[in-house]
């Protein structure tokens, strides 16, 4: 159990970049990344890509601009993802509401592309930026927040080491309705074996010759979990 009688909170988050095997995590550039971002979640499709996004549909990458400026203004840190192999544009996700004197953070505005779609390039970005949070920034807590409808969301939560918390209900306004939200967390304490689970699934040995894995994450944690008691 970490000892906290000494601690005096952890540094604030910043735009950092991370790299993986499969996929290079890099802060938003505006310049850089504007229009390939917007291509990479699938241009003017993007809105159902986005569909339990609290904003309102986008009309086009001028709004999507305007909503990302207002997002990092607000204190959101915008992370692009880059498939390594290609260098496009896959994907996104923020670092959001850091309480650095508690070491509390929150990933949220998570967007995977097409691109993202049966890969291990959204495991591996997750796990890059879950252990920066925890490795790097020594946080105790990092969070994972959805639409309670957000099923896919929920799922991948649970699948990365999340733990459900419970549903906050009418916990703010999403497209004019009223939405509920499921709350996930992982701790310190249980980010070792969440560690050793992502760095296992991701070996090169867990995938076959054409790229798919041979063990699931949930059953590699299941089983480091098994063999610590």
């Amino acid at each position: 159990m970490r000892d906290l009688s000494t601690f005096k909170g952890c540094p604030a988050p910043q735009p950092v970049r991370l790299e993986g095997r499969f996929v290079v995590v890099e802060p938003y550039d505006r310049a850089t990344h504007l229009k390939t971002l917007w291509e990479g979640l699938g241009g003017h499709e993007v809105n159902s890509l986005l569909t339990y996004f609290t904003q309102p549909d986008f009309a086009g990458i001028d709004d999507f601009d305007a909503w990302l400026t207002a997002v990092q203004k607000s204190g959101w840190i915008t992370e692009v993802f880059l498939d390594r192999a290609t260098g496009t544009v896959v994907g996104m996700a923020n670092y959001m509401r850091p309480d650095p004197a508690n070491g509390v953070v929150e990933v949220g505005g998570v967007a995977h592309g097409p691109a993202m779609s049966r890969s291990p390039l959204a495991t591996e970005a997750h796990y890059l930026l879950a252990r920066h949070v925890f490795d790097d920034l020594g946080y105790r807590r990092y969070e994972w927040k959805c639409h309670n409808e957000n099923v896919p969301s929920k799922v991948t939560a649970k699948r990365y080491g999340f733990s459900f918390e419970g549903v906050f209900r009418q916990h703010m306004l999403s497209k004019g309705k009223n939405r509920d939200t499921a709350w996930f967390s992982m701790i310190d304490r249980e980010w070792p074996l969440n560690r050793a689970a992502f760095e296992a699934w991701l070996d090169p040995q867990n995938f076959d010759e054409v790229g798919r894995q041979k063990r699931r994450l949930e059953d590699l944690r299941a089983e480091l979990a098994a063999a610590q008691t």
